[in-house]
């Protein structure tokens, strides 16, 4: 996270509040056309291979030019994050009820924080909210209005099914970088990925009769499959989400209240 100071640089850029810099030549470019290009670096070789020289190589022109749309790094990647979230469906959206609008945006994130590893980088820490962001929210909210949750509740919803989401994607994304980087340079380990010389070792070196019940389920089900971990996981979040929402619309129902409850 940037300083307060740095935050309000970056809210201003956000919301267009910021007047454009005055270092560089006259602009010759968009702030879209930068944002495209440092996405595009992010996607292909990671957040690592992200910096302003890098976007500024990338469009052919000198690393000043930036400037005069970005302030720096810091304000590129908030309008990155703002952007990709800006560029998703927005929940209410979807067809269906409010359990299959939020099914529906729960598995869309999941498909696009693994497309776009480095989102899940620059959100683990709390972003600052954009356009993008806060109509997102607002349209998430909307998707749990009449059910019968209370405001708090329903904001308490939306922030546990991202949760979720976010943590299933960064377990997925470690493990796929986990196999896919080369290696370990100790005896009997190059050549194979971190997973593959761990699971040799336990297989080899440790006596599972210690652990029934990993072993049980291990010899049952084999690896675990991030796809049902996913669902498993969603489904039975929202099961409790949805036996809240019964749980408060028959105390409604008690204190002589009526309630629309449609798409529950």
């Amino acid at each position: 996270m940037p300083s307060n100071a740095g935050a309000r640089r970056v809210l201003e850029l956000l919301w267009g509040h910021q007047q454009p810099g005055r270092r560089g030549p006259r602009p010759t470019l968009s702030r879209d056309r930068i944002v495209k290009a440092a996405v595009n670096i992010a996607d292909t070789e990671g957040l690592e291979a992200m910096s302003m020289r890098r976007v500024a190589e990338d469009l052919g022109v000198g690393t000043a030019s930036l400037y005069t749309y970005v302030p720096g790094k810091d304000e590129l990647f908030a309008l990155m994050v703002d952007g990709m979230i800006a560029m998703s469906r927005l929940p209410h959206e979807h067809p269906g009820g409010w359990r299959e609008k939020v099914t529906a945006w729960a598995r869309e994130d999941w498909q696009d924080y693994r497309a776009h590893p480095w989102v899940i980088q620059l959100t683990s820490a709390r972003h600052l909210a954009g356009p993008g962001t806060l109509a997102w929210m607002n349209s998430a909210l909307s998707v749990l209005e009449d059910t019968g949750l209370t405001e708090g509740e329903m904001l308490a919803a939306v922030n546990s099914v991202d949760a979720f989401v976010r943590g299933q994607a960064r377990e997925a994304i470690q493990v796929a970088m986990e196999r896919d980087e080369m290696r370990d340079g100790s005896e009997g380990g190059e050549g194979r990925s971190w997973q593959e010389v761990e699971e040799e070792f336990l297989r080899t070196h440790v006596d599972w009769n210690q652990y029934p019940s990993m072993l049980r389920i291990v010899e049952t089900t084999g690896d675990a499959d991030a796809e049902a971990s996913f669902e498993f996981g969603l489904e039975s979040l929202l099961d409790g989400i949805e036996a809240r929402m019964r749980r408060r619309i028959g105390e409604r129902a008690a204190a002589g209240e009526t309630l629309d409850t449609r798409g529950t």
